[in-house]
């Protein structure tokens, strides 16, 4: 089966170097689509887990040469660090093994519109004023990463697909549903500032399109729980993917009504 074919791929908050990404997902991602850019929206590596206990099983090796092989073979890749890899940001503008990093960029769609393109940690309060709310938050949440992750392994020993018990436990708590909803319009704003049509950021894991005011909010995921991805057609329009439900490609779906993608499981695409 040849490889789908997309002009642009965004994949965000890997966390590669924890236990909680889902490798083999992202490997048969990487290998089944091919795309002109790929954009690497930040906690891609999680270097703040390296402080304390850093996890690498040899399927990582094979991401990383995936993407190195993309980015040789003629796909423009840009790594945009985010929280978790912010060290990298001191390397902004610089090329490795012909991976472009850049704390933010602007792309242009096949149809001329606009998108600023950044991690998204700036706009949330925890990170920026209450490093020590964050270490907390950070460890409830991979507390119930790991959850996820033995129920899922009781269901893919039962024949059951995978699904995202951490999702799911998210959007019963309201807190979390409001602090998600202020962070999408605040990141709206800052593309309503640079003039864009357009944002599209990560960090919340929680993959989405929504028309906010003028401006189209993007959100490409994770691959710790729900294993999404934005992608744009070569003409021009956006969508979300959820790997390996490769279906959700194909669904001409219009962003008039942001659409759940963890609710619905379908894609939602700009018109």
């Amino acid at each position: 089966m040849p490889p789908l074919q997309f002009r642009s791929i965004w994949i965000s908050d890997l966390h590669l170097g924890t236990r909680n990404l889902q490798s083999e997902q992202l490997l048969d991602f990487l290998q089944k689509t091919e795309s002109e850019y790929l954009y690497l929206v930040g906690d891609i590596l999680d270097l703040l887990q390296a402080r304390r206990k850093w996890y690498w099983p040899r399927i990582n090796d094979r991401i990383v040469q995936a993407v190195l092989d993309k980015a040789k073979n003629g796909t423009r890749v840009v790594y945009i660090p985010g929280n978790h890899d912010h060290v990298l940001r001191r390397f902004d503008g610089m090329v490795f093994n012909n991976v472009r990093i850049s704390n933010k960029v602007v792309h242009e769609t096949a149809d001329g519109r606009r998108y600023l393109v950044i991690h998204g940690d700036k706009f949330d309060p925890v990170v920026q004023n209450s490093p020590w709310l964050a270490t907390i938050g950070s460890m409830l949440y991979n507390l119930a990463l790991t959850l996820n992750r033995f129920c899922n392994l009781g269901r893919r020993r039962m024949g059951y697909e995978y699904r995202s018990v951490s999702s799911w436990l998210k959007h019963q708590v309201k807190i979390v549903v409001n602090y998600m909803g202020r962070f999408e319009e605040v990141v709206a704003q800052e593309g309503m500032e640079h003039k864009v049509d357009g944002l599209i950021c990560g960090h919340i894991h929680r993959a989405g399109i929504r028309e906010i005011g003028q401006v189209l909010y993007s959100n490409s995921g994770d691959w710790v729980e729900s294993c999404t991805a934005l992608a744009e057609n070569h003409n021009g329009r956006l969508g979300l993917v959820q790997w390996p439900d490769q279906r959700a490609l194909t669904l001409p779906v219009t962003t008039s009504v942001y659409e759940d993608l963890y609710r619905d499981r379908c894609l939602a695409s700009t018109n």
